[in-house]
């Protein structure tokens, strides 16, 4: 009984972390990876009953696509507008928005495919994903200073396929855990010339048909039979996911309208220097 409690506190505090961290250029992975490993929730952290791999990874799944509902919820009025003014004929149509997403979705889709067991056998750990950090924390301050304020293109609605192009490419940097995907496609956001606004709330329709496509792969894949004490942990990761994105998506909006990013990229640092730290001293 008291196991499984345990379980179900470790599981909603991997839903706080995915909430927060989803969307912020952080890397809700590489956050996942790490706090696993500081507070057991891997494989190998408890009985093998409930801590099983395949089990492990689709939670991670459908706490992922609980902040992805976050998205949904919060831009409803966007989506069903592009649904009503679908047709391509039309300015700033849904038709174009879509293809944006689609075409900035089929880089990291294809490498995704092709490597994604390599990716996760090689990288899905503290090490790569500290040094992911640091990387990831330098090139957006170097990326902030030197393109941020060079734009051209203030609203989604506005940009070009040859951007979404570009964003898409940077996208796949995502695919190392620690870089982040809101992270790299907001820095190829800047170097194409979208505002920061804009670069961000591109990343976040990015997540929808990437992390769905990711999510469908993953549960064909992992399927399992589960326990009570597992389907509580997924209900109620979904449902705190879901809610700690609702507020984090708006309340990072709102800040990128008046802040710059550095802030994140100084946190990145401290992050990766301090998981170094447990590292090599084999804390973690």
């Amino acid at each position: 009984m008291v196991t499984n409690l345990i379980f179900i506190l470790k599981a909603i505090i991997i839903g706080i972390v995915e909430g927060i961290t989803e969307f912020l250029p952080v890397s809700s992975t590489g956050h996942m990876i790490i706090v696993g490993h500081l507070i057991g929730f891997n494989e190998g952290g408890g009985p093998a009953a409930i801590y099983s791999k395949a089990y492990l990874n689709m939670f991670e799944v459908v706490i992922q696509l609980g902040a992805i509902l976050a998205i949904v919820v919060l831009y409803w009025n966007k989506i069903k507008g592009s649904f009503e003014n679908f047709s391509p004929s039309k300015p700033k149509s849904g038709f174009k928005f879509w293809f944006n997403i689609f075409v900035a979705c089929i880089p990291a889709g294809i490498l995704g495919i092709l490597f994604k067991d390599k990716i996760e056998a090689k990288l899905f750990y503290p090490l790569p994903v500290s040094i992911a950090l640091l990387v990831g924390a330098f090139w957006m301050l170097y990326a902030e200073k030197k393109y941020r304020r060079k734009f051209t293109t203030r609203t989604i609605d506005d940009i070009t396929v040859k951007q979404a192009i570009i964003v898409g490419i940077f996208q796949c940097l995502a695919l190392w855990p620690g870089m982040s995907r809101s992270a790299s496609t907001i820095i190829g956001g800047w170097i194409c010339g979208l505002s920061t606004v804009a670069a961000a709330e591109f990343s976040f329709f990015l997540a929808l048909p990437v992390m769905v496509g990711a999510s469908a792969l993953s549960i064909l894949k992992h399927t399992v039979a589960l326990n009570i004490p597992q389907v509580i942990a997924l209900t109620v990761g979904f449902v705190v996911s879901f809610i700690v994105a609702l507020i984090v998506v708006d309340k990072f909006i709102t800040f990128l309208k008046k802040k710059p990013m550095r802030v994140f990229a100084i946190y990145r640092v401290l992050i990766g220097i301090i998981m170094l730290g447990l590292i090599f001293t084999q804390v973690i």
